[in-house]
């Protein structure tokens, strides 16, 4: 049978996790070679504020998946599972023709919930899966095929309380007895086994198959989704070498401790004070892994270049949520509304799209579903509406393909929104900060009397003086805490979505 064009344009979706837009604006301006990263860039749109409505793993990936926000699908923190009814971009693109692959980190469902997931129901024909646990089916390759590096394995493995390590596979091994040997590396590392045996280098060599036995006549959803730049920070062995140390801009001062507002949940988070490693070693580490990264993007690239089609597919490149890496005396992401953590890089190129330009409109998560949808050619589908047939909204977010074909958008929101619940270490609503950020101004509070936070992006971009109790910006904040409460009640706009998802097939 003669090949066939595929009947819709391939769809490749370049994950990162914890990266910040900030630290790969870092690395471009020259830290480190990161030359796919650029080509990726010149290919396509770079959004400038893409903003993490909620950053932590499982709530971000749960938006991006449903185009839903928080309360919308339910996900509020990590330790949640993201309902299975709920419709993904994934599903859709399943059953329009597209064969779909999970490759790499998925995170719909809590790491300690088990350590082989099965994200099929999601939307997913093929997965090959690893995630920040380490188990499952890259370390059952490991311990077959390399089984003299799974002790060096094991010792990055930091998660072992996780249930499944002691009942592992179907033997039921006790995992825990076996890896009792390698104690665990901590905070900062070079990988203790080859490149080429890291998760990394393991995601990139399945997409790569994943690429290369796609149909000819059927278009390809392959979701890459990387563990790294995740900390613990863990780079392969030599990697460093090509981090430019002079490049590396040192860490944004503690500004909260002196700070009256200064939100009371970040004396618990301020974890420098108890780091073995000095910030060029942390900040060395983490770099060195974007010039990995890079390298496999660039692996990624060429074997679109030679399924013949890279002309004709979308690929996006993003990440869940930033990192601290720190800035502020803190490391990790959540509760920590500045720049590191909720800034998030967003890369979008594909046919028709304007190549090698920068947009700076607010742009969130919640825009990635419509987008994807338009990729494909697909109608968002109207939930199950009410007899009137009243105009509604069907999604929070909108599709970034007209920003990326250039076009005004005289529309489009002024504005984001950012939201945390408890982070995995805490259980106070000391920790449920709210932000609103405009182009000028980041507004965040702190419930119950926990802090407050008034920053001016334009005079202080470092966020370093806190405006909330001056008097001579209490306009300011009256109009930033006017806009806060309206995103506030926007965020269940469309109205219980949950319920609303349920097709008429009639």
């Amino acid at each position: 049978m003669a090949n066939r064009e595929p009947t819709g344009p391939d769809i490749v979706f370049f994950m990162l996790d914890q990266l910040a837009a900030k630290w790969l604006e870092v690395a471009r301006a020259g830290a480190v070679p990161v030359p796919n990263f650029e080509r990726l860039a010149e290919m396509g749109t770079n959004f400038t504020r893409c903003v993490s409505s909620n950053p932590l793993c499982c709530p971000a990936r749960a938006t991006l998946a449903t185009g839903l926000s928080t309360r919308g699908h339910g996900v509020l923190q990590n330790g949640y599972y993201l309902d299975g009814s709920l419709p993904t971009f994934m599903r859709a693109l399943q059953e329009a023709g597209y064969r779909t692959g999970a490759l790499g980190k998925v995170h719909f469902r809590p790491h300690y919930s088990g350590l082989h997931p099965d994200y099929r129901p999601y939307g997913f024909d093929v997965q090959h899966i690893t995630e920040d646990g380490r188990g499952g089916e890259w370390l059952n390759w490991v311990r077959r095929e390399h089984p003299q590096h799974a002790p060096a394995v094991y010792s990055t493995i930091w998660a072992r309380e996780i249930p499944e390590y002691a009942d592992y596979g179907p033997d039921g091994e006790d995992l825990t007895a076996e890896m009792a040997g390698s104690p665990p590396l901590r905070g900062v590392y070079e990988l203790p086994f080859p490149a080429e045996l890291s998760q990394t280098e393991w995601i990139t060599g399945y997409a790569l198959d994943f690429i290369a036995t796609a149909e000819t006549d059927r278009p390809l959803l392959a979701h890459i989704s990387y563990v790294q730049p995740h900390s613990p920070f863990a780079p392969p062995a030599g990697y460093r070498d090509r981090v430019d140390m002079t490049k590396l801009p040192e860490p944004a001062p503690r500004e909260w401790r002196d700070d009256p507002l200064g939100p009371g949940c970040f004396e618990g988070l301020a974890r420098i004070d108890n780091m073995e490693f000095g910030w060029e070693e942390v900040r060395e580490h983490y770099f060195a892994d974007l010039v990995h990264l890079d390298e496999q993007l660039g692996k990624v690239l060429a074997a679109l270049e030679s399924r013949g089609r890279l002309e004709e597919t979308y690929i996006v490149l993003l990440s869940d949520h930033g990192e601290m890496l720190l800035d502020h005396g803190m490391v990790s992401k959540g509760e920590m509304h500045y720049d590191a953590c909720v800034r998030v890089p967003l890369l979008i190129a594909g046919p028709g799209l304007a190549q090698g330009t920068e947009r700076d409109e607010f742009v969130q998560l919640e825009d990635i579903f419509p987008t994807v949808f338009e990729m494909a050619g697909l109608t968002v589908p109207e939930p199950l509406a009410m007899r009137l047939k009243l105009e509604h909204e069907v999604l929070p977010g909108r599709s970034l393909l007209p920003l990326c074909r250039g076009e005004t958008v005289a529309d489009w929101r002024d504005a984001a929104y950012v939201e945390s619940y408890n982070n995995i270490d805490s259980n106070t609503p000391a920790n449920w900060a709210r932000t609103v950020r405009t182009a000028d101004w980041r507004y965040t509070m702190y419930p119950q009397g926990n802090g407050e936070q008034l920053f001016n992006l334009v005079d202080d971009p470092d966020e370093q003086v806190n405006r909330a109790g001056d008097p001579d910006y209490a306009a300011v904040r009256t109009e930033m805490r006017d806009r806060l409460m309206e995103a506030l009640i926007l965020q269940d706009y469309p109205h219980t979505p949950r319920a609303r998802f349920a097709y008429d097939v009639h």
